[in-house]
């Protein structure tokens, strides 16, 4: 594996900071937010100057119960050719679930949700790894998640999981230490027991980012610093391997340049305190990666089929108590599906909020609320520009908004892009509306 040094997740919000910013190695964009024929000058700009910049996926949904997405897949290795990536990466996650496999509607998460760990789940994976790999033109590594949620009746812990996952499949591993600090609040999982139990041979990179915590549950936001905790663990790994790179990820709420510089320069201290601290005798409590005793022999003994509905079934059944409003599936925890549950529809509310700004505009401070109360009865099940649509439906066949006024231009505005040809607005209308903002 290449070195890769220091980089940062490349946002066009932070794009001018990101090519000033003086010790930046590689970069690392979301795949599905390049264009590759089309790609974004700053991007084509870092590469000239032979800085690396890896796809980083995040819809294929490998620990889904469906095989990969062959259009997903070539889009993805198409990102990585126009790159020239020294790999792509995407999540040990499922996004959506339901469909033909399973007989029942198609449902989307839209965001990251963990698969159980058993030895049905990884059977899948460890197949739609391969498919992947197959169909991509330089190496796949798969990053572990921040989770809310834990799965009932769990075969292995993290550590164990990616250990068999790596070892059936050869992929590499992108490890989160901020997810790995999520899981310990939100789980009570212990993130040295999970770094020993972690094939870091296997390691390509390392994710760092913030979070917060309210009412006991830590929440990976990316749009708050990096904290201590965080640090630490970062520093835990340092000191077992030495990464070929650590990134700094910033979704949201960017700050200045110079406090990114600052963030930056704590990650390279932390990862200098932990090479400073490798050859120290480990731990006593700490089980090394050789002696964590196997959960049972690799293979499956029945057909992949029989593995993929029955994880189907699983997740179908998780994803449609979180965005449909159907019973809690046996063995979660309610309360912690809950506070998903309105994780979930308040991330649509953010997103969809971009991708059509003029609702956040028409409806004021009453569009979260009013869109979170759609999300918790209405399943995404398309993109968010169809999100966007449905719920101005929704809202307007309800009688919302009630102000006479805002219902007329929010009406308009869903004339406007409902047809099979948006119409283009009028000149009446467009002064209409910059009266109504004012």
């Amino acid at each position: 594996m290449e070195r890769l040094g220091t980089g940062i997740g490349w946002r066009p919000e932070i794009a001018d900071a990101v090519e000033a910013m003086p010790g930046i190695d590689w970069v690392e964009a979301v795949a599905e937010n390049v264009c590759p024929g089309h790609l974004p000058d700053s991007l084509a700009r870092l590469r000239e100057r032979g800085v690396s910049v890896v796809p980083h996926g995040v819809s294929l949904g490998l620990g889904g119960a469906e095989r990969p997405d062959a259009g997903r897949l070539a889009a993805l290795a198409e990102r990585a050719v126009a790159l020239d990536a020294p790999l792509v990466t995407e999540h040990i996650a499922f996004v959506r679930a339901g469909g033909a496999l399973t007989a029942s509607p198609p449902l989307e998460a839209g965001h990251l949700l963990p698969v159980p760990r058993t030895r049905d789940a990884l059977d899948v994976l460890c197949e739609n790894v391969r498919i992947a790999q197959d169909a991509l033109p330089v190496p796949l590594a798969v990053e572990n998640i921040a989770a809310l949620i834990s799965w009932p009746g769990e075969e292995m812990t993290e550590g164990q999981f990616l250990y068999e996952l790596a070892d059936r499949t050869g992929v590499r591993l992108l490890i989160d230490v901020a997810n790995l600090h999520t899981n310990h609040v939100n789980r009570g999982e212990d993130p040295a027991e999970a770094l020993a139990e972690i094939p870091l041979e296997a390691l390509a990179y390392v994710h760092v980012a913030g979070g917060f915590e309210r009412d006991g549950v830590w929440h990976d936001s990316h749009a708050h610093p990096v904290p201590r905790p965080v640090l630490d663990i970062l520093t835990d790994l340092a000191s077992r391997t030495s990464p070929a790179g650590v990134l700094l990820e910033r979704d949201e709420n960017f700050p200045d340049p110079a406090e990114l510089e600052r963030e930056l320069s704590a990650i390279r201290s932390a990862v200098e305190a932990g090479r400073a601290r490798a050859g120290k005798p480990a731990r006593a409590d700490v089980p090394r990666t050789g002696d964590v005793p196997r959960t049972g022999p690799a293979a499956a003994p029945e057909p992949r089929d029989a593995a993929r509905q029955r994880l189907g079934l699983a997740q179908a059944a998780l994803l449609s108590a979180l965005v449909a409003g159907t019973p809690v599936p046996e063995g979660f925890d309610r309360a912690r599906l809950g506070v998903q549950a309105r994780a979930l529809a308040g991330k649509r509310a953010d997103v969809v909020a971009k991708v059509a700004p003029e609702l956040p505009e028409i409806l004021g401070a009453g569009y979260r609320p009013a869109f979170v109360a759609y999300a918790q009865r209405h399943p995404m099940t398309g993109g968010y520009r169809r999100d966007a649509l449905h719920f101005a439906e929704q809202s307007l066949s309800a009688g919302h908004p009630e102000d006479a006024r805002t219902r007329r231009e929010l009406r308009e505005w869903w004339l406007d892009r409902a047809g099979t040809a948006p119409r283009p607005p009028s000149r009446m209308a467009r002064a209409r509306r910059a009266l109504l903002r004012r």
